[in-house]
Parts: C-alpha cells; sequence; structure tokens
C-alpha cells in the first residue's frame, strides 16, 4: 500500500498524530488524571479508571511512545507524569488549526 502522508505538510501530520493519539477516551482520562495528580505511580491510575492492568499499560505506552508523558522506574513501579513540552507544542497546534478553522469560517458565505 503506498502511503500519500508526504503529501501533507510536517505540521499537519503532526497535528494528526497528536489526534489519533487523543482519539480514545481512556488516554484523555489518563492525561487528566496525571495533570490533576502531577505525577503518579502506574497502580494508583488502575485505581482512578475502569481500566485492566494490561489495557493502562497499553495506553501508558501509546502516550510515553508519542512523548506526551515521561515515566521514571522508582524500585518496581513506574512515576508517569506529563511532559508539558510536548503538551505545550500539541496545543500550540491544535489552536493554530482551531484559529484558522474560525478565520475560515468567519470569511464563509454558504453552508
Amino acid at each position: 500500500m503506498i502511503s500519500k502522508i508526504e503529501n501533507f505538510t510536517p505540521k499537519q501530520q503532526e497535528l494528526a498524530a497528536f489526534a489519533k493519539l487523543l482519539s480514545h477516551p481512556a488516554r484523555i482520562a489518563i492525561l487528566e488524571f496525571l495533570a490533576k495528580e502531577n505525577r503518579c505511580i502506574s497502580g494508583d491510575i488502575t485505581n482512578e479508571l475502569p481500566l485492566s492492568r494490561t489495557t493502562l499499560s497499553q495506553h501508558l505506552q501509546e502516550l510515553k511512545n508519542s512523548d506526551l508523558i515521561k515515566g521514571e522506574i522508582e524500585g518496581k513501579n513506574v512515576c508517569y507524569c506529563i511532559n508539558w513540552k510536548t503538551f505545550s507544542k500539541m496545543e500550540k497546534l491544535m489552536k493554530q488549526f482551531i484559529d484558522k478553522s474560525i478565520e475560515a469560517k468567519l470569511k464563509q458565505s454558504c453552508c
């Protein structure tokens, strides 16, 4: 299968990757929980969210692979926190997209 992804700008590709990452409500819930707690051991998250350890681990890995969260080993546990630098980058890309869309909407005369 031939990919046409190279036909899109790096910003479009990056925003799409973030959107795909956020497309699962469990990942949104994990990010909300980590933002509220600011630091968390993975076992604590299973007490807060309706996910099995295996499912939670998969979602944490996806968030970590995207660099939206960081994980540090502390003894037998992994302590996760939001990577605010990457989170801010995602926020900026989304804001630019929304602002452009609103700007286009205001210029539109139909639909």
